[in-house]
């Protein structure tokens, strides 16, 4: 477990969307080609109440402004099973109020969404893609609060800034759905 805060995220408008940020900003300082991150978001307050030594090992034990939510990789999420299949065995305990994560994926422009042959399987269609000469690499990170609340920022290889940085609440709408499920039990 490790808290992803470095220099701080840009400040944004709401505390899922600055997670969001730090997120996507923590995960551009590792570089592109990284398995899928998974986070655990909780309530820095409640955090330093309830756990200071945690809090201490974090660096969320001084009074400075720190975030509202505070997001802690979870370990690394297994290689040989899909995403979904995966977040299916998730369980939070009730300190986490959200969770997020971030994963790479080739994209294509909707232009090019007419030219898919008919007929191909997920491997195949996924070969196609990456052979696509209008092919985009994109990083995703998309969080969710218990109470439904949820965020995206996409990031393209192309344009790996934080300036280029598109945020929204229905950008992966799919991954948004399968993260709140684990919070249904």
């Amino acid at each position: 477990m490790s808290n992803v805060s470095s220099s701080g995220p840009p400040m944004a408008a709401s505390p899922l969307t600055r997670a969001v940020l730090e997120i996507d900003e923590y995960a551009s300082g590792l570089g592109w080609d990284q398995p899928a991150r998974l986070f655990a978001l909780v309530d820095t307050v409640q955090l330093r109440s309830q756990e200071p030594g945690l809090a201490a090992q974090l660096g969320l034990d001084t009074d400075e402004a720190a975030a509202p939510l505070t997001p802690i990789e979870q370990d690394e999420i297994p290689a040989d099973k899909a995403l979904d299949e995966f977040l299916a065995t998730i369980a939070w305990p009730d300190a986490v109020v959200g969770c997020a994560m971030t994963v790479e994926r080739l994209m294509l422009p909707p232009s090019a969404e007419a030219s898919v042959p008919d007929g191909l399987n997920d491997a195949a269609l996924a070969k196609w893609v990456a052979a696509h000469p209008d092919r985009q690499e994109v990083r995703m990170t998309v969080a969710v609060l218990r109470d439904g609340a949820r965020e995206s920022a996409l990031r393209l290889r192309e344009k790996d800034s934080s300036k280029e940085v598109l945020t929204g609440a229905d950008l992966v709408p799919s991954l948004a759905e399968a993260l709140s499920a684990t919070f249904e039990s």
